[in-house]
């Protein structure tokens, strides 16, 4: 373990890489256990906004791997820049679905708004039996105020910013002859 603690503080690269792959996972956990442990099913924006965890989480234990077996460094620089892309693709992307739970602005029309494609009334009561319809414009579960598309703004510009400095220091890295 203290070569561990040791190896982190001496190269921020690996620590970098370490801290996207560590809170992009608990990330990813959390929202499994979200949907699988509390059984909140997640709307069609929660689903979107999960691709860049899935692509980063996976980038990141390589970059990790890479740094720590002597990858060059624009493949270093190259991975935390894409990183650091999707991450500030989902802030925003996260921003605006807190703000679509908040009525700031109107969603999309597949998972708010009013429901207007139900058909004649005959079918109608056949559809709602087998539909279920998880709406981006409610917040199914907050703390603090903050519903759980709030956090992921916070925790994708916090992932975004800490792939901003592993870039920064894998360009500050010696080239390889």
């Amino acid at each position: 373990m203290a070569d561990f603690v040791t190896l982190l503080r001496k190269d921020p690269v690996v620590s970098a890489a370490a801290v996207v792959f560590a809170v992009g996972l608990a990330t990813m956990g959390g929202f499994f256990f979200f949907e699988y442990g509390l059984g909140y099913p997640p709307c069609p924006l929660c689903l979107d906004q999960r691709m860049a965890f899935y692509v980063s989480v996976p980038l990141a234990a390589l970059l990790w791997l890479g740094a720590t077996h002597g990858a060059a460094r624009k493949v270093l620089l190259l991975g935390f820049l894409v990183i650091a892309a999707l991450m500030l693709w989902n802030t925003g992307l996260s921003a605006y679905h807190a703000g679509v739970e908040w009525k700031f602005w109107a969603g999309p029309a597949d998972c708010s708004g009013a429901l207007n494609s139900l058909g004649s009334a005959g079918g109608m009561l056949q559809k709602l039996q087998s539909i279920r319809v998880v709406r981006c414009d409610e917040a199914p579960w907050t703390l603090f105020g903050i519903s759980l598309a709030g956090y992921d703004v916070l925790v994708s510009l916090l992932l975004a910013a800490v792939a901003g400095l592993g870039a920064k220091a894998a360009w500050a890295r010696p080239a390889e002859e």
